[in-house]
């Protein structure tokens, strides 16, 4: 069961410094991967609960204003239990909020701009510290992953199209992701939207001096 986490307890970091933290524990990743006859992979979710309410079953946090935040001292390769059956070899990412999110609104603590920026950036600092691609193989939302859509099926399918017990990020609420549609593919379900602008900061970092340290 998921526990709140006093603010004392997380460590806001740069980009630069989650990709530090990634490569640190790239292989110990890896290996637990492995064992589960999988590649690493990255997690995205939102926590359902308030800006500001830190969790300690999630590696990487959101906040409102899209600080990037690690619990303590940052071990991405603890295993919580974030995405059932799914939690051995990968890293969970989550954006703070959504509290009262339903498929027709997201409620009163959207995902806020700041939050979606920083959630790609998190996405591009760990794909280039875990020596990760970024696409729908090695990263996806929770209700992504709930459905089997990377290919691998630890679990009967329960995201958004098969019963919609999770969906996290099947949209964000903006002009590029407006609405509930996990059958869509032109590119607005809130997985495209976010891996779209990891790779686009992926690519901006290497063409401007590298992975920012603010």
């Amino acid at each position: 069961m998921a526990h709140v986490l006093h603010p004392s307890e997380m460590r806001c970091v740069s980009p630069a410094e989650l990709e530090s933290l990634a490569m640190y524990y790239r292989e110990a990743i890896a290996e637990a991967a492995r064992e589960q006859g999988r590649e690493t992979k990255i997690y995205l979710h939102w926590s359902a609960g308030h800006y500001g309410q830190f969790w300690d079953d999630y590696h990487v946090q959101i906040d409102e204003d899209g600080e990037i935040y690690v619990i303590a001292d940052g071990e991405l390769d603890d295993v919580l239990a974030a995405t059932y059956y799914r939690n051995s070899g990968s890293v969970n990412v989550c954006i703070l909020g959504c509290v009262d999110a339903d498929t027709n609104s997201l409620g009163t603590e959207p995902p806020t701009d700041q939050q979606i920026e920083g959630m790609a950036k998190a996405i591009a600092a760990l794909c280039n510290g875990l020596w990760l691609t970024i696409d729908k193989t090695r990263v996806l939302t929770h209700g992504e992953a709930a459905d089997n859509e990377d290919g691998i099926e630890p679990h009967d399918p329960y995201g958004p199209k098969n019963g919609c017990e999770r969906w996290d990020l099947e949209y964000l609420g903006t002009m590029e992701s407006p609405k509930f549609h996990p059958w869509a593919e032109d590119g607005m379900r809130g997985g495209d939207v976010l891996r779209g602008k990891a790779n686009w900061y992926r690519q901006y970092w290497q063409e401007h001096g590298g992975t920012p340290n603010a």
